[in-house]
């Protein structure tokens, strides 16, 4: 039913309007209030996500420095090993290399031991050779001059005779000495290399031979 009177339409006009007013401006409070609310519901869920976050990459980067000090712990470990390792087989052969050399040496001079023996004693028998072969070299030189002084000698009694030798034995030293040299006889003396004869002895004896031995009964 709408009102006949003016002002009256007007008043209904203007609380209608106030109304509407209201109404708007109840559900602009409302939404706004809304809004606000959603708006500190999602600035609380954004702090408490970044909060978690912050503890997600705390944790992460704890982590990483948790495993990075392990490696560093793995690698100094393992570096520190490999040096003594190192360290033990450089000493290994380095007393390996001083027996080795301890063995050269000894076995060379054990070599060089054996090697001055084996000379000394070469060197000894060729001196024994050499003196030995002087010897004999010497016997059997005197041996030649005994022999042809005993040949000489016998050749020249065989030449001037028992008889010349006698008279000669019978005359003095200057007329043996004269005599002699016509013989060609450089000495009074012949040898065989052991025991000297005097030419004049044997004279003598050929003169007187010496009495022969009276065998007892």
């Amino acid at each position: 039913v709408e009102p006949v009177d003016q002002r009256t339409r007007d008043s209904l006009q203007k609380s209608v309007q106030l109304a509407i007013e209201i109404t708007t401006k109840s559900q602009e409070a409302t939404a706004r209030h809304e809004a606000e609310r959603l708006e500190q519901d999602a600035k609380g869920r954004l702090e408490r996500q970044k909060i978690i976050d912050e503890a997600k990459a705390e944790k992460a980067r704890r982590d990483y420095l948790e495993l990075l000090a392990k490696s560093s712990i793995v690698e100094t470990t393992g570096q520190a090993t490999a040096e003594a390792q190192a360290r033990a087989e450089a000493a290994a052969i380095e007393g390996e290399s001083a027996i080795k050399q301890a063995q050269l040496r000894a076995q060379a001079t054990r070599i060089e031991t054996e090697v001055e023996i084996t000379t000394l004693s070469s060197r000894q028998q060729c001196e024994v050779e050499h003196q030995s072969a002087i010897n004999q070299l010497e016997l059997d030189k005197a041996k030649q001059l005994s022999e042809i002084e005993a040949k000489k000698f016998k050749d020249v009694v065989q030449s001037i005779g028992r008889n010349t030798i006698a008279e000669i034995a019978r005359a003095g030293p200057e007329t043996q000495a004269k005599l002699l040299k016509g013989l060609g006889l450089k000495s009074f003396m012949i040898t065989d290399g052991h025991s000297p004869i005097n030419l004049f002895q044997t004279a003598q004896g050929l003169i007187a031979p010496p009495p022969a031995p009276v065998e007892s009964s």
